[in-house]
């Protein structure tokens, strides 16, 4: 764990810090003093901080059981220091220190250009807390695991295995602990007498609990004696007790439930399966008395900015950061591909080039093995293999026929064909701005006649089973509410046990979260299980729209992509409800398969409607592996609306495609 982090000049002058536990500074002071004053640490000292070296270069300094790792700026005289305790390895401090260097001195380089600089006004919290974080999940996935055979291994044998039934002896000058008593012996001055069990101890010790006697000589005991142990009949209460309950288990048989053909309980046996409550004409009652405990609060900050106008609009923190060490990493690569490295991970596509020299008009026959390099680098992305092979056709297209430039490397020239056809397959081709398409319906303009009145706007939320549509449907309701919208959620999953449950507690914790802060309000609408989930939708659009709530989140249930049967029902939701706006989720998890759902599910609704966009889930747990994307947006021409990166209801971000194709190309 990181002790402390310290960024100051080389004057000595803190700009910025972080402590997580309390450290001396006598400890920083020394560092400051041994290395850059006196130069007593073989590390370079002041000339290290005019090359600008990173932290890996540089020799830790150590004190008083502490390490204390550093990187330099050149240009601002800046110093940053990490310390931890030396017992600790932490493999990612130097990373985190680069990181850190290049982040703060391009956030704050105008205040750090000013002259004799001392104070930066700056908020560098989150970005600090956003490394570490991504940083320390790094290194846990990449710990090595020791295999449990391995362990069982290193684990010595028992003394049983050997033949020996005793323990072994004591370590010498080691105290052995007193057994504890099992009931007091009157002298407690506990208030509350312990209770006397009603069964005694057993008069017959467990077969594990005896003890038998040593035998001379290195022999063990004999395979009749073990066997005679083993088979000790054991007699107690407890026993007794076991007996008791079993036969009293045999007399009260369950009745056994009787169902019908459509999958439906008997109701003649007086049995209840839906314990969801019975709601007043649909609307659920006010639970606020239920003794829930209290929602902690969501920082809306984190996710998103306001504007002048006071709409909340959805931010990323991921994509300045990366973009700002994507900046730092591009120069990098250049730098060392004018001294003939190639820093990339396409290196190998890169090196089949490198017969072909400057100022050559490319062939197929040139970009045959390239391509397939390639395609081979897609698919490792997760990108499904007819999207990558569609990328790698139109990279090969733009590439025939093209000269090389005498001073541009064929690398330089397939990343920037590669990336040209990442971006025009992930780039929308219509506005994807929610709020405004809200506004225009609920708000229609007074100055056109032709205007339609009022209604609510209507967004409906499908997908596979299992890939978090209530859960995104509740980001989504999160992020509406920050813009002081009504919202009415629509519990449509009438079949999956617990769907209505876990939409009663979302609805709970978001109205709790909107009060609290005094935007918005948010009702849920539902009628249990059975029902027919179409009906449900028209009625909650109804209700909706005689108390004037804004948007309707319509929940539906999850079904599989191959399933007709299950599937044929959309179309009837889609002419039964209406929705504005038809919302897929998708895992980032799948693979080749996201083609097959994105296609049977655009193509489900009827002839006249289809998909408005996708939800992208689970964002978080697939790094750099984001080839989904691709995928869904390549087989149906779909754009992605909204990726969920966590489990908080404000981890909802808009793509970015610069962010996507930078993830693809590393």
């Amino acid at each position: 764990m990181l002790d402390s982090f310290e960024i100051l000049t080389t004057s000595g002058v803190v700009l910025w810090s972080r402590s997580y536990v309390p450290v001396n500074t006598s400890l920083v002071n020394g560092f400051i003093k041994d290395v850059f004053i006196e130069e007593k640490v073989l590390t370079g000292g002041a000339a290290a901080v005019a090359e600008n070296d990173s932290a890996a270069k540089n020799l830790p300094y150590k004190k008083d059981q502490y390490t204390l790792k550093w990187a330099s700026v050149k240009d601002s005289g800046l110093i940053f220091v990490a310390v931890y305790q030396s017992l600790l390895h932490l493999s990612w401090i130097d990373k985190l220190l680069d990181n850190i260097r290049v982040i703060f001195t391009d956030l704050y380089k105008d205040q750090l250009r000013k002259p004799h600089t001392s104070l930066v006004e700056c908020d560098f919290d989150p970005y600090f807390d956003q490394q570490v974080k991504e940083l320390e999940e790094s290194a846990d996935k990449n710990a090595p695991r020791v295999p449990q055979q391995a362990l069982d291994d290193m684990t010595p044998p028992s003394g049983s295995e050997n033949g020996y039934e005793d323990a072994p002896p004591p370590i010498p000058g080691l105290l052995t602990g007193q057994p504890k008593p099992l009931y007091d012996n009157g002298t407690s001055t506990d208030v509350t007498p312990i209770p006397t069990p009603e069964n005694s101890r057993p008069g017959t010790p467990l077969a594990s609990h005896l003890i038998s006697g040593k035998r001379g000589g290195k022999m063990g005991p004999s395979r009749r004696a073990k066997k005679a142990t083993i088979s000790a009949p054991v007699s107690s209460g407890d026993e007794q007790m076991r007996r008791k309950a079993k036969s009293g288990k045999q007399l009260a048989k369950k009745a056994l439930r009787k169902w019908d053909t459509d999958g439906m309980a008997d109701e003649a046996d007086g049995i209840t399966l839906d314990y969801s409550t019975s709601p007043q004409n649909g609307i659920l009652p006010d639970d606020n008395s239920a003794g829930h405990p209290v929602m902690e609060s969501t920082s809306a900050e984190s996710s998103g900015t306001r504007t002048s106008r006071g709409q909340y609009v959805l931010k990323d923190l991921d994509n300045e950061v990366r973009s700002i060490l994507g900046a730092n990493e591009k120069n990098s690569k250049s730098t060392a591909s004018a001294t003939g490295v190639v820093g990339s991970s396409l290196g190998a596509i890169s090196g089949l080039f490198r017969n072909v020299i400057g100022g050559k008009v490319l062939t197929k026959a040139d970009l045959d093995k390239p391509m397939r390099g390639m395609e081979e680098h897609l698919l490792k992305k997760n990108v499904a293999r007819e999207a990558a092979v569609r990328l790698c056709e139109g990279v090969e297209r733009a590439l025939i026929g093209v000269k090389t430039g005498s001073f541009e490397s064929v690398e330089t020239t397939i990343r920037a064909a590669m990336e040209s056809s990442l971006r025009k397959i992930l780039t929308p081709t219509t506005s994807l701005d929610i709020l405004r398409s809200i506004s225009a319906i609920t708000s229609p303009s007074t100055l056109n006649p032709l205007s339609p009145s009022p209604r609510p706007y209507v967004i409906s939320i499908v997908g596979v089973n299992g890939v978090g549509k209530s859960t995104n449907l509740s980001k989504l309701a999160f992020f509406l509410l920050q813009n002081n919208l009504s919202l009415l959620i629509a519990a449509c999953d009438t079949f999956r046990s617990g769907a209505v449950e876990q939409l009663r507690v979302h609805a709970r914790n978001l109205k709790e979260l909107s009060e609290r802060e005094g935007r918005g309000k948010v009702e849920l609408y539902e009628k249990g299980y059975g029902k027919d989930a179409a009906n449900i939708a028209k009625d909650a659009v109804t209700y909706a729209t005689a108390q004037k709530f804004d948007v309707v989140l319509i929940d539906t249930a999850g079904r599989r992509h191959n399933d007709a049967r299950l599937m044929s029902s959309l179309e009837k939701f889609a002419t039964f409800a209406k929705p504005d706006k038809i919302l897929m989720v998708g895992e980032a998890l799948v693979g080749s398969d996201s083609v097959a759902q994105a296609r049977s599910f655009n193509t489900a609704f009827g002839a006249s409607r289809q998909l408005d966009g996708f939800i992208i889930s689970k964002c978080d747990t697939v790094g750099d592996m984001v080839g989904s994307l691709v995928s869904m947006v390549h087989a149906t021409g779909i754009p992605v609306v909204f990726l969920g990166v966590g489990q908080h209801y404000g981890d909802l971000r808009t793509l970015n495609v610069g962010w996507a194709v930078g993830l693809l190309m590393s």
